[in-house]
């Protein structure tokens, strides 16, 4: 599925970074660890190496890595790329200062809490994990995003998830993103 959305000559999601991510600019130092989990066509790995950090990026499309890796070229960055499915990923212990997943809501209820586990475990004492996902208000919406509810975020589920973290921040809203022609539209975050 992934192959076939990501073989059009442009970026689905456009080449910047997705808006949220880029919001915690502040929250990088060069030199730091990076995971950037499912990571598409590279837009969002290709920003943070672009800030200074060691990216390492993975996703399951040979088709989106391959523009990843033409994007981060272009941009004169480097990020070590691998190709894996996430139910596949080896969530290496405390590798990572930062862990990135967004728009990754394509996994069952069992396989979520697998990547969440993973991602956790993943991440260094002290890192930090940022996600951004659909609220269930946004099957309403019908503008994009998983159509099984249960892959859906809520602030109880992502709560009872990361109970064991310092929510620095969670926030639900409605918002009109604009990341590249795949998505343009309002939407419940």
């Amino acid at each position: 599925m992934w192959n076939e959305r990501y073989s059009r000559p442009d970026y689905v999601f456009g080449t910047e970074p997705n808006a949220f991510l880029a919001s915690f600019g502040d929250l990088f130092t060069p030199g730091q660890t990076a995971l950037s989990v499912a990571d598409g066509e590279g837009r969002n790995s290709v920003w943070l190496a672009s800030r200074g950090l060691q990216v390492t990026a993975f996703d399951a499309s040979e088709v989106g890595l391959a523009k990843a890796k033409a994007l981060a070229a272009l941009k004169g960055v480097s990020v070590d790329y691998w190709l894996a499915a996430i139910e596949d990923w080896e969530w290496s212990p405390d590798r990572f200062d930062v862990v990135v997943a967004i728009f990754i809501q394509f996994a069952a209820p069992d396989l979520r809490r697998r990547i969440f586990d993973g991602m956790k475990r993943t991440v260094k004492p002290g890192g930090s994990i940022l996600m951004q996902g659909y609220r269930p208000e946004q099957l309403a919406f019908g503008t994009g995003g998983p159509r099984e509810p249960d892959q859906l975020y809520t602030r109880a589920l992502l709560e009872t998830a990361f109970a064991d973290f310092e929510i620095i921040r969670l926030v639900e809203h409605d918002s009109a993103l604009q990341e590249g022609p795949g998505r343009r539209h309002l939407g419940a975050y």
